[in-house]
């Protein structure tokens, strides 16, 4: 099957994924002197050289914002030859179209209806978060030092929500709730208007009738996404060098996308500023002690070659963003399975933790046997929903990462120390040792912690 076609037949769920690589396409019959939105990469990592907003005008573009601390800017250009006209310059590094990523679709969602939650318990916790459970050993982390995420000294154990929002005035998440940015151009209100941030924030942070993996960390509403749609690399690469600038513990990445090389609406050329600056985004924030963790994806395919996840089509594909130094994290089930929509490959997942599922009776070509009690349930907007991604699973990697945080101390461990933690910790699933589909294994806070 080609990737057009995994796209378009709904592995997921709309079609934003497709938005995602082919953002910035123009159209048959559009003028070519349409605006478009560039991404020009300097050679100096650490700074802008100077006459730099020069050199950008006489190749026909204009700076819309910068990244000083990644030697990075944002242009808008009429001039169709933009790209040839800024890379003569040996000052450059590389150029080219700004890409756009989205909140990690859920695979699957549902609501718990009011009638639901009136009739349920009011602890939530117990009756409907099995994956909570599963990764605290149904609460037996939060008895050990720094299980709740409370550090031992006292600081704030925080973790960046890069995301849609978070809804600060849910009763579940209004006492662990830090504060918020928006990077969102028009918008300021950090607030959730989405769901899936608020969904995020609540498997990490939660303490109410549902329950996060660190109950008392604290999160960051670094929102990204309006209401719907995409964000452009460079907003998301700003929102995460400013949550390193604030000193967050762990940043939260349940979001991705994918660069196409080859793509015949792109030159090759044209795709490796947009991963290269997401790469130097993440290096800073790792330099600065920032755990940094991410979704693997949710299209169930094999993404650890290029060719791969391309599938019939000519050319490569590539997950983004994907960087080593991340904690890539895919989606379980309850049944501590692979997520019948995860992606997974070797060299590209380190840990896998619960992302939830339809139950061990759904098929997925036919849709029955549906039990949504498999899926995940957390906060959204007003209330709670069931939701099954590895946007799900990854947060709870997060959390994790924040509760060794908060036993060890606030900036006392480097991020590839909590890294090595997170994995060695990990209950081995499948395959003997690593494996493509679960990494080091399945998160658990009282192995990491005890």
């Amino acid at each position: 099957m080609t990737w057009k076609k995994v796209i378009f037949a709904g592995i997921l769920t709309i079609s934003l994924c497709g938005s995602a690589v082919f953002a910035g396409a123009v159209q048959t019959g559009q003028a070519q002197t349409l605006e478009k939105k560039y991404i020009v990469i300097f050679k100096n990592e650490a700074n802008l050289p100077s006459g730099y907003k020069k050199l950008v005008e006489d190749a026909g573009g204009k700076i819309s914002s910068t990244l000083e601390p990644v030697g990075a800017v944002e242009v808008t250009s009429a001039n169709p030859e933009f790209l040839t006209e800024v890379k003569k310059s040996s000052q450059i590094a590389e150029a080219g179209i700004q890409n756009k990523l989205y909140p990690e679709t859920p695979a699957v969602e549902a609501e718990l209806t009011l009638q639901e939650a009136e009739t349920a318990q009011a602890d939530l916790y117990e009756t409907l978060q099995w994956d909570i459970k599963q990764v605290t050993d149904n609460g037996a982390s939060w008895k050990l030092p720094g299980g709740t995420g409370k550090a031992a000294a006292g600081e704030d154990i925080v973790v960046g929500v890069i995301d849609t929002g978070i809804d600060y005035t849910h009763p579940d998440l209004k006492e662990n709730y830090a504060y918020g940015k928006s990077f969102v151009p028009g918008l300021t209100d950090p607030k959730d208007e989405n769901g899936h941030g608020t969904h995020v924030a609540g498997s990490i942070a939660a303490k109410g009738r549902t329950m996060g993996v660190g109950p008392d960390l604290k999160v960051a509403a670094y929102r990204v996404f309006g209401p719907t749609g995409g964000a452009e690399t460079a907003h998301i690469a700003e929102a995460l060098m400013a949550a390193a600038d604030d000193n967050v513990d762990v940043v939260n990445m349940s979001l991705g996308g994918y660069d196409w090389y080859q793509n015949p609406e792109f030159a090759t050329k044209d795709i490796v500023a947009d991963v290269q600056l997401f790469n130097r985004a993440i290096k800073y924030a790792i330099q600065k002690g920032v755990t940094v963790v991410g979704s693997a994806g949710n299209n169930a395919v094999d993404i650890s070659s290029p060719g791969k996840l391309s599938g019939d089509d000519n050319g490569s594909t590539h997950r983004s963003p994907s960087s080593q130094s991340m904690i890539r994290v895919s989606a379980g089930g309850k049944l501590k399975n692979l997520a019948f929509y995860s992606n997974y490959g070797v060299g590209k997942i380190d840990v896998i933790a619960p992302g939830g599922d339809l139950g061990p009776n759904y098929n997925p070509s036919t849709g029955a046997g549906r039990d949504n009690t498999y899926l995940c349930l957390a906060t959204v907007p007003g209330g709670y929903g069931y939701k099954g991604g590895t946007s799900m699973a990854a947060p709870k990697a997060a959390a994790l990462a924040g509760v060794i945080i908060a036993k060890h101390g606030k900036d006392q461990l480097s991020p590839a120390q909590v890294k090595h933690i997170v994995q060695s910790s990990s209950i081995d699933l499948f395959k003997n040792g690593y494996d493509g589909e679960a990494g080091h294994g399945l998160i658990n806070a009282v192995n990491a912690i005890k």
